[in-house]
Order: structure tokens, then C-alpha cells, then sequence
């Protein structure tokens, strides 16, 4: 990997070669300076890029002391960065960003009696709640991101989330912070009473200077920090210098939470647990519009409710896609509102929230309510809430929606005034977004439908900015209530805060990092908020292969898609989403990752090289082609396809690698073993001889090659004596898989189909999906594969008769990437005729009873179904069989389709698969059925573990009677 800097890389005076080497002297951890790297790290979530000089990811607390130090020595900024999820854009920064995400995620202590928790900063929230819950404590602070928000980056920027009701915001929640000074010093800082002060002060060096200097800007500040911070709860704007005052503690750990990284670098922390509420229920409200909801909101704080969050009908609207179906059940209205109500057990909390309902009258009284306890229904109705920074990042219509105002705040009682006052302001600037947030305490979300690709937008865009602000100051609001102010902000705080509290802040910055080296332009002597924007840079639009037609055929646009807000950086949960970052923890395997690399390969500044780009290819290489993100990302990026597309041009014209010649062209190859199979097995088996062929073919060495069968599916099928079918024809799809290497799969599928009235037919000739040619990125050959099947396809689908594919990889590459590849009427018809086998009988033939399996099963989901159709008519048909099924929640089987057999893969490819699948089929009692559609599943499981795993079809014919 390449790890130089060209000049103009480097800033004017910057001896970057001195600093590299200094940093590689003191820092075991992670050094870099490659394109790639600094190509990971230009975004965050927000609509900002600064390209990093370097990147740094420390081992231990001692790296990030030396990290800055060098930083302090050459004169280089230092930006901190946690999971870089901010929306404000302050976890980017032009110097060396130092990233604790990776290995600084050490919680040192839990302790009960105290409540408290002490934490490096690079700990995941999700894992101090669960290291917190066996006591019956919780971190109270919740933001939607926190599955991968890190403690150090919400101690950052203050996060809140939406329990903020009852616990307040990071800063009420922060005891004492261990924070390091640009100069070297190392500080313990917390609540400090006025006599402590004195002590501090007259201490020597940089510790007693710093004492002195916090006590004098307090004395020559107190009226107005006392009279000019605006009293609400959700000020995240600015300092939060007014947690200095006697009366407030002189906290100064959290005055320092909130600044963004721009005055010291947090090492650990000490922060307060709360209790759990022992049992919740969820009252869900309904109001004809938003601002009718936020109305309602003062009387619903009378109640003392944990949380009460705003939901838009088309933030609902936009959970509802193929693969990723929300399944909520609302009231009647347009707009709802989530109110949070604790108890003791769920019978007083349901019976709280319905004393709530009761209580709400006149122009509060909702149009529908419902009292939700059942977890199912309540975690689907948070998922709406928690991916709403995703799901409105497109507008109905397409078009691109942009953050930059997503997060004022204003006084709860305030609400719905400023929300019809927002409304006004959006039609007068001509603008469309979709509101939602945090009303209990006046907090909202919004994205915008901004035109950042021109200059008249971005006029458009500041002049918005502005005027908002403005808006939000009459209401006695705070420009920011939960990100922070970063690039988006910083420069509308004179709007907000007077004349003396700017130079406060200012004063309080260079208290700290008197140089000015921490994360400059955030809060203080800002960057002007529409410079640095990311958008119009990827102008760069390249001819493609795939069509691309949710994005208008640009793959810029297809990958601005990834808004940032990193939910493939995930380590666990449900989903399949980035199994290979879930392996390694490396940002360059998560689907964000991927998207930023391309992102920067079409900008054509850190990275250079366009499609040839090596530092892309590697990022790509681990890319199971999972389809995962295309469900689980809330803005439905599909890396499958970008890597497809990638590997198209990467190797146009090039020798390919090995493994794209044999798993590529595997449909080839399999037609041409069937003629010989008994041959081609004792070859393929002989001693010396299958390790050659694996290593000319590129195959992982550790991997069995395939077996061929005596006789193929079509072979079977035309020896049999077809059956009339009462109900009439449907096609069944023969996939490579199946009609050369499992052929009882499809014979089994025969068998149900009959039994249900059905008559089988197979299209004429050899057929294929195209997908081994898909994901090898060998489109060409794809295309024309593709072509000659619809045609195979075209009698049927003309006449409406179905087409049942048993393969999922190979069903969803004919409903997705056949309308990529061949975009036209006689694709999308082929692709609407396509079902499952258990989606087709369900819709073709609901009165067939299914026969009696009855037994306990466990099933594996099959990542492209998953992503593409949804498991829901198998789960159905599985129970009216008395198949008593548990579906597993275990992402991707790790094998996916050509990954797992290509050498070098091996490793990611099982461990992917020990996270869930294989442990879980090894603990199955002996005779419990291992149910698996996918091809690539089964094998997984019959080369990593004892147990033979069978196709749904397989199980179900089991049930028949012999004929």
C-alpha cells in the first residue's frame, strides 16, 4: 500500500515526513499515511470533507499521549474521532485524526454503590448498557446511533438521545473526566467547589495556570453566564461554560463535555448510571400534523414520561421497501407521538399510559392512541425513530435531502409555534424535508432537499441557514440541540450568544490549547459553514454499466446514498449488513467504508487512480457481495452492485484473478463436468490433484470441492411422467446449483408443486441467472447471459404464468440485478414473475395444505433473500406443515456464493459464519431439522460442522407420500 504524500497533500510548513516518523517511533498502534486510509477518514455524517493528513488508532492510552505530542511538536491539528457519526461535521478534521473506536473500548469498572461507570472513550454505548444491566443501571443518554456511537464522541459533542426527558443530556450524566492537554498535561477534572479552585490554582505549571485561568474567565463572565445562556435543556450550542458557575459545581468536566474535541482530548471517563425502569409501556398518539403533536407536548410532561418522541407519516412511509418491511401498526393520524411512560410492571405502565390518554382533551386530544407493551411491536416502532437520519436522506420523489438544520431546539412550550413558523420559512425557500425528533424537549430532525451540487443552491443553502437561525433565536431556542455546532453551526453562534460569551468561549478554548491545534474551525474562529462541502465534488460522474434507475443513472448519487450515519459499523444485533467488518472492525470493511473509497476514487483528489485504484480493490476484496446493506441500510446502499461495477472496470482489459475463471464461469464448467461427472469426481479427489486444481482455480485450499452428481435435474425431469395440474402451469427456475449439483433440491420442489395442483415446465435450453458473472464484475458476460434467458422466459412470462426460483442468490439476481444489467418492459416483466417457492404457493395456492413434517427446526435466511424478498411466506408455511421453526438471527452464512472458495478468504468466511450460524447448528438437538435455501448456506454448514443442512423443499416432501 502506497504511504506517501504528494506536496500538495501537505500543508504550507508542515514537515510531514518528520511527523510520520515521530509517530512511528511512539505509537504502536496504527500509523497511517496511505490514500487509502486518508480517504476513509475525509466525512463524517455530515455534509462536510477535510481531507487528514494521517491517520492514527491507537493501542493504549499511552499512544494517544504520544500521538498529540507529536501533533503539539510539528504543529499539525489533531481531530479526535469516535465511530464519526456526526452530522455537524466535527469528527473531521486537515490534520491527523487520531480514531479511539478501534481498541480503546476497555469499560474499567462498573460500580453498582456508586452508580457509576469508568470508560476509555472508544466504548460503544450499547456495550456499557449491557455491561450495566445485570445492576439494574443504564446510561441514560440514548442516541439513535447507539449500536456504534462511541462514550468519547458523546462526551464530544454532548449527545442526548431520546430518554433526555428523564436523564438529560452526556454532560449531565458526565462525573469526572481524565483529559489530555495539547502540551502533555494530564488532568482529572470534575465538580470543584470555590476552595479547590484557590488550591489548583496556586499549584505550578500548566495545572495551576489552567485553574487560574477557568476562575478568572468565570469572575470577569458571571453575569453573563448567568443572564445570556438561554435556560432549556437541549443548549448544546456554544460552551457549556455556564456549568462553571459556583452554583453549578464549577464542574469542569462538564463544561469540557459539548466542545467538540476542541480543547483537550479525552482519555477516560467516570460517568453516572441511573436505574431501569423495571417495566415500560409505549403510548403511541395520533395527530392530524406535526405541529397539532408538538401542542400536545406540554401536557404530556405533566405525566413524567421517560421520553416522548414526534413521528411524520413519511418518515413511516419510508421503512416500508422491499427487504426491510416495517410492519407497525399506527393509529389513525399523520403525524404520532411516542410517549414513554414507566412502572413498576407492565400492568401499571400500560395502566399510566392510559391515564395519559384519558387525561389529553380539547385541541390535545389525539385522533387514535394505542398502549403498546409487546416488544415486538415496540422495538418496531423505534427502529421508524432511530433510522430516521437514513430513511429521509431522500425525498418521495428521489431527490437528495441534506442535513445542516437537523437539530434545533427550542423551549418545549414553544413547539408548535416554531413548527408552523418552520413550515412558513420552508415554503418561502422553496424547500421539502421531513420533521421528526425529540418534541419532548423541543429538539428536531430534519432533512433537507438542499441543492448542494451548484452554486445558486449553495447561496440557497446559507441563506436557509441563516434565516432558521434567526428563527430559532426568537424562540429562545439553541441552534443545535444534540449534535453540536462542527462546521454546519459554529459560524451562526453570533446569532445566539452576544458579543461577551463569543469571546468567553474563545478565552475558554485557548485556556486549554492555547495554540489552537484541537479541532480547529468547530465552535470557535469557525470555517465558513458552506466551505468544505462534499457534494460537489463528486461531479465526476463516470459511464457505467448497471443503470442505477432509484439514482437517475448516476453512481455519484448512488453513492452519496451513504449519509454516514454508520449502522454497518454495527458489531452485533440483528441484520446481515457488512459480516466482514463484524469480523475485522476495520472501517474500510464496513459498507460506509467502501462507499467513502468509491466516494473518493470519483473525486479524484487522495485517491487517483480511478477504477485501476488498488486501495480500493482491497477495501472491496472482503466484500461478501451479501446484499445485506440493500435491507439494512436505512438509504438502501447496494455495495453488492458498486463492487460488481468496480470489478468491471478494475480488470477491463487486464488478466483477471484465477478464482473469476472457475467460480466466474462455474455455470460453464458444471454443464461441461455433467458430461463426465463420475470422471470429473475421481479427478477432482485424487491425491495432489485437487490442491493443483484449487490453486490454478484460486480456491481456497481449505475448502472441498464441489461433488458432481450422476444424473442432472433436466435429465430427471424428462424421464418423468409430467402431471396435469389442476391449478395450471408454473415454470420452475433451474439454477446452476441445483440442476448440476443438488438436482434432489429441485426434485424435491417437483414433488410440492404437484401435490399442490400445479404442472411443472422448465424453460427450453440451458438458462442462468447470471449472478456468478455478477459478482465477479464480469457484467458483459452477464448482460448477455441474462438477455438469452428472459428470451427463454418469454413465452411463459407473456402468458402470466409464473416462475418459482428455489435458488434465493439466484431468485433475487432475476427480481434486482436483471433490471440493473437489461432495464426495459421485458425485464421487468421477467423479474415481476418471479416468486419464491413458498411466496408463490402461499399466492397462488392459499387453500393447499402443506403435509404434516411436524419437528422442531432451526433456519438459516439466506442474505440476498433477506435483503431482496423477505422470509415472511417460508415462516408461514413452515408452521401450517407443524414445523415448529426458529429462525435464526445470524446474518450471512460467511460462504456467500464464489467468497468463501476463494483463496485468501478462508479465515473472514468462517468466522463469519462462527459468530451465529455454526454455533447454533453444532448446539441443535440431533433431530432437529437444519433448514437452508441458499446453495452457499448448506455448504457452509455441511463443511464446517456434523450436520447436513436441507432445502425448505426437501423438507416439506418429506411430509408426502411415496408414489
Amino acid at each position: 500500500m502506497r504511504d506517501t504524500l504528494s506536496g500538495s497533500d501537505i500543508p504550507d510548513g508542515v514537515d510531514a515526513e518528520g511527523l510520520r516518523r515521530a509517530l512511528r517511533a511512539e505509537v504502536s498502534g496504527q500509523v497511517a499515511f496511505d490514500p487509502g486510509t486518508r480517504a476513509l477518514y475525509t466525512a463524517d455524517a455530515s455534509n462536510y470533507r477535510s481531507v487528514p493528513l494521517g491517520v492514527v488508532l491507537p493501542r493504549t492510552v499511552d499512544d494517544v499521549i504520544a500521538a498529540v505530542a507529536a501533533c503539539a511538536e510539528y504543529g499539525v491539528p489533531v481531530t479526535p474521532r469516535g465511530g464519526g457519526t456526526s452530522i455537524a461535521g466535527n469528527a473531521i478534521g486537515p490534520g491527523v485524526v487520531v480514531d479511539a473506536s478501534r481498541h480503546l473500548t476497555a469499560i474499567e469498572e462498573i460500580d453498582p454503590a456508586a452508580g457509576t461507570a469508568r470508560v476509555q472513550p472508544g466504548v460503544v454505548l450499547d456495550r456499557l448498557r449491557e455491561a450495566a444491566a445485570p445492576h439494574g443501571l443504564t446510561f441514560g443518554p440514548d442516541p439513535s446511533t447507539h449500536s456504534r456511537c462511541t462514550l468519547g464522541g458523546m462526551i464530544g459533542n454532548n449527545a442526548c438521545g431520546s430518554h433526555s426527558v428523564a436523564w438529560g443530556t452526556t454532560a449531565d450524566n458526565v462525573e469526572s473526566l481524565d483529559v489530555l492537554l495539547p502540551d502533555g498535561t494530564r488532568m482529572q477534572v470534575g465538580a470543584t467547589s470555590r476552595e479547590e479552585f484557590d488550591r489548583r490554582a496556586a499549584l505550578p505549571g500548566t495545572e495551576g495556570r489552567v485553574y487560574t485561568e477557568l476562575r478568572d474567565l468565570v469572575s470577569a463572565t458571571l453575569g453573563g453566564l448567568r443572564t445570556g445562556m438561554p435556560k432549556l435543556a437541549r443548549r448544546v450550542s456554544g460552551y457549556g461554560l455556564d456549568r462553571l458557575l459556583p452554583e453549578n459545581g464549577g464542574n469542569i468536566a462538564r463544561a469540557l463535555t459539548g466542545t467538540e474535541g476542541g480543547c483537550v482530548t479525552v482519555l477516560g471517563a467516570t460517568v453516572n448510571l441511573v436505574p431501569a425502569p423495571p417495566a415500560k409501556a409505549l403510548v403511541v398518539l395520533g395527530y392530524p400534523d406535526a405541529p397539532t403533536a408538538a401542542d400536545a407536548v406540554p401536557d404530556i410532561l405533566a405525566h413524567a414520561p421517560l421520553t416522548v418522541e414526534g413521528l411524520n407519516e413519511r418518515l413511516v412511509a419510508g421503512l416500508d421497501r422491499p427487504g426491510a418491511r416495517s410492519g407497525v401498526a399506527l393509529p389513525e393520524g399523520r403525524a404520532w407521538l411516542l410517549v414513554e411512560l414507566a412502572g413498576p410492571d407492565s400492568g401499571e405502565a400500560a395502566a399510566a399510559g392510559r391515564a395519559l390518554v384519558a387525561a389529553l382533551k380539547g385541541g390535545v386530544r389525539p385522533t387514535g392512541s394505542a398502549v403498546v407493551t409487546d416488544p415486538a411491536h415496540t422495538r418496531a416502532l423505534w427502529r421508524i425513530r432511530e433510522e430516521g437520519a437514513g430513511l429521509t436522506s431522500r425525498t418521495p420523489d428521489g431527490r437528495e435531502a441534506w442535513s445542516g438544520w437537523e437539530d434545533a431546539a427550542v423551549p418545549p412550550e414553544r413547539l408548535g409555534s416554531y413548527l408552523r413558523e418552520f413550515d412558513r420559512l420552508m415554503g418561502r425557500h422553496g424547500r421539502d424535508g421531513v420533521v421528526y425528533g425529540h418534541f419532548g424537549e423541543g429538539c428536531l430532525h430534519v432533512r433537507i432537499d438542499f441543492e448542494l451540487g451548484t452554486q445558486a443552491g449553495i447561496g440557497g443553502y446559507r441563506a436557509f441557514l441563516e434565516d432558521a437561525a434567526d428563527l430559532v433565536v426568537e424562540h429562545g431556542g439553541s441552534i443545535s440541540g444534540e449534535h453540536g455546532d462542527g462546521r454546519a453551526r459554529s459560524e451562526l453562534l453570533p446569532r445566539m450568544y452576544g458579543p461577551e460569551l463569543m469571546r468567553a468561549f474563545g478565552a475558554f478554548k485557548a485556556v486549554w490549547d492555547p495554540k489552537g491545534i484541537m479541532n480547529p474551525g468547530a465552535v470557535v474562529e469557525p470555517r465558513p459553514l458552506d466551505a468544505d462541502l462534499r457534494v460537489p465534488a463528486s461531479g465526476r460522474t463516470p459511464l457505467t454499466v448497471l443503470s442505477y434507475t432509484e439514482d437517475g443513472g448516476d453512481f455519484g448519487k448512488a453513492l452519496r446514498r451513504c449519509s454516514g450515519v454508520g449502522k454497518c459499523r454495527r458489531h452485533d444485533g440483528p441484520g446481515v449488513m457488512c459480516p466482514s467488518y463484524q469480523v475485522t472492525r476495520e472501517e474500510k470493511h464496513s459498507t460506509r467504508g467502501r462507499a467513502r473509497m468509491l466516494f473518493e476514487m470519483l473525486n479524484g483528489e487522495v485517491i487517483t487512480d480511478g477504477w485501476r485504484s488498488e486501495e480500493v480493490r482491497e477495501s472491496l476484496d472482503l466484500c461478501l457481495s451479501c446484499k445485506g446493506c440493500l435491507s439494512d441500510c436505512p438509504v438502501d446502499v447496494d455495495m453488492a452492485s458498486y463492487k460488481a461495477e468496480f470489478l468491471h472496470h478494475h480488470y477491463k482489459g487486464r488478466l483477471r484473478p484465477a478464482a473469476h475463471y472457475s467460480m466466474g464461469w462455474l455455470p460453464l464448467w458444471a454443464r461441461l463436468a455433467a458430461l463426465a461427472p463420475a470422471e470429473i469426481d475421481r479427478l477432482t479427489r485424487a491425491p495432489g490433484l485437487s490442491g493443483l486444481l484449487k490453486r490454478a482455480g484460486g480456491i481456497a485450499p481449505e475448502r472441498d470441492l464441489p461433488s458432481f452428481p450422476r444424473t442432472t435435474f433436466a435429465r430427471w425431469f424428462r424421464r418423468r411422467p409430467p402431471a396435469p395440474g389442476h391449478r395450471g402451469a408454473v415454470v420452475l427456475w433451474p439454477d446452476t446449483f441445483g440442476t448440476y449439483l443438488e438436482p434432489r433440491v429441485p426434485a424435491a420442489a417437483v414433488r410440492v408443486l404437484e401435490n399442490a395442483g400445479f404442472r411443472v415446465v422448465l424453460p427450453k435450453g440451458p438458462v442462468c441467472c447470471g449472478l456468478t458473472w455478477v459478482s465477479t464484475g464480469q457484467l458483459g458476460v452477464a448482460r448477455r447471459v441474462m438477455r438469452r434467458s428472459v428470451r427463454a422466459l418469454e413465452p411463459f412470462t407473456r402468458a402470466g404464468v409464473p416462475v418459482v426460483g428455489l435458488e434465493p442468490s439466484c431468485t433475487a439476481a432475476l427480481r434486482t440485478d436483471l433490471r440493473e444489467l437489461l432495464p426495459g418492459p421485458d425485464a421487468d416483466r421477467t423479474a415481476d414473475s418471479v416468486r419464491t417457492l413458498a411466496a408463490f404457493l402461499r399466492e397462488h395456492a392459499p387453500d393447499w395444505e402443506p403435509p404434516r413434517v411436524e419437528g422442531d427446526a432451526v433456519a438459516q435466511v439466506h442474505c440476498h433473500q433477506h435483503a431482496v424478498i423477505g422470509y415472511d411466506p417460508e415462516r408461514e408455511l413452515m408452521d401450517m406443515a407443524g414445523i415448529r421453526t426458529r429462525v435464526l438471527d445470524s446474518g450471512c452464512c460467511g460462504l456467500a456464493g464464489n467468497f468463501g472458495f476463494e483463496e485468501g478468504h478462508y479465515e473472514v468466511s468462517k468466522a463469519v459464519g462462527e459468530q451465529a450460524l455454526l454455533p447454533a447448528v453444532r448446539e441443535a438437538d440431533p433431530g432437529t431439522l437444519v433448514v437452508a435455501d441458499g446453495f452457499s448456506c448448506r455448504t457452509q454448514v455441511a463443511q464446517e460442522t456434523d450436520r447436513t443442512a436441507v432445502h425448505l423443499a426437501e423438507a416439506l416432501a418429506a411430509g408426502l407420500p411415496r408414489s
